[in-house]
């Protein structure tokens, strides 16, 4: 556990620090999440290693309620420090250096309170799914909650899934169909849900998802005014970048075959990428071992394994989805990898949508 530890909080610490210091600490925050990790995948040995899922993760699960509590404040500070600098007699960050504080915390919360929120909402206590909602609603990406287990764990690697990446589809294609069609399938799987359990429509979760969206930014609006609304719909949408970053990376062109009776195949370890880099791994909780996530949804993130026979990515998740930024780029290193999988793997799948 101490690798999860050091490798979710440094940056944390790096964050507090550019509050409380100014100066470049915002920088060092933003640059050891993207090139530092980076560096550190290259440098240290890939980690194949797998644990007991079946061991005690106490520690684990603490972990997880540290780093939401630990977001919630970083959301507080983010309003105070970013958004309503210069107001209300508020110290803050402003000019140019509002540039690598939005980048820093945009990235801690995609990278870090994203896997974080993604293992509260797959627990099976209910507070602690609310908690994982909660975090997510403070992104403006509340619906993520809904959709996520509902839709996508149902639907990976077919067309049905709006978070199943075509193959030869370029990431800012898919940015807007994912999200406008997360957001719709999520809640029509609640109205479903609701309907089925005859249960009231103002039971509906994506209504508290609303009310905390509307609660944060009328907070930045009245700390910073409308340069204080913009910054945080700013932070809100690279974090939400990042989100759908990693879903783009981890099921790119993987498709499950449809059977003879029009269903499709079970999820199996080849319908999703993975990457053994040790720092990444650690910085995200485990995230890109994403095959086994969907084969036992709810095992804790210590516990999740990974084997060479699955899909793996040439590099770290971070690195890959940076790379897939420049579609042409992306395309180039992964349509060939894709082809030799599905060439290898024996399965060719059922055609989805070209882009």
């Amino acid at each position: 556990m101490t690798r999860f530890l050091i490798a979710t909080c440094l940056p944390l610490s790096l964050l507090v620090a550019a509050a409380a210091l100014g100066g470049g600490w915002s920088w060092a925050a933003f640059l050891w999440m993207t090139l530092g990790v980076a560096l550190m995948d290259r440098l240290l040995p890939p980690n194949w290693h797998n644990g007991d899922p079946e061991a005690d993760f106490t520690a684990g699960a603490w972990l997880s309620l540290l780093l939401a509590l630990a977001h919630l404040g970083l959301v507080v500070l983010a309003l105070v420090w970013v958004c309503g600098a210069g107001t209300l007699n508020t110290p803050g960050v402003s000019g140019w250096a509002v540039l690598p504080t939005l980048l820093a915390f945009a990235n801690w919360f995609g990278q870090v309170t994203h896997p974080n929120a993604h293992e509260l909402i797959h627990r099976p206590a209910r507070p602690l799914r609310r908690l994982g909602r909660l975090l997510y609603a403070t992104m403006l990406f509340g619906h993520h909650a809904s959709a996520h287990p509902k839709v996508h764990h149902v639907w990976v690697a077919t067309p049905e899934d709006p978070n199943t990446a075509r193959r030869g589809e370029g990431f800012w294609h898919y940015f807007p169909r994912a999200w406008v069609g997360s957001f719709r399938a999520g809640l029509a799987a609640e109205r479903r849900d609701l309907k089925r359990a005859g249960r009231s429509v103002w039971r509906n979760p994506y209504l508290g998802d609303i009310a905390v969206a509307v609660g944060i930014l009328a907070a930045a609006l009245l700390l910073g005014g409308l340069r204080g609304l913009a910054l945080w719909i700013a932070l809100c949408l690279l974090a939400q970048g990042q989100i759908l970053l990693s879903d783009y990376v981890q099921h790119y062109g993987l498709e499950r075959t449809r059977r003879a009776d029009g269903r499709y195949e079970p999820v199996a370890m080849r319908h999703s990428w993975n990457a053994p880099q040790a720092a990444s791994q650690a910085m995200m909780l485990n995230a890109p071992r994403h095959s086994d996530h969907h084969l036992h949804a709810g095992r804790l993130y210590p516990g999740l394994q990974l084997d060479r026979s699955m899909p793996i990515l040439p590099r770290g998740l971070p690195v890959m989805a940076t790379l897939a930024l420049w579609p042409r780029g992306w395309r180039r290193v992964m349509d060939p990898r894709l082809a030799e999988w599905r060439r290898t793997a024996g399965n060719s799948g059922t055609p989805m949508p070209t882009a």
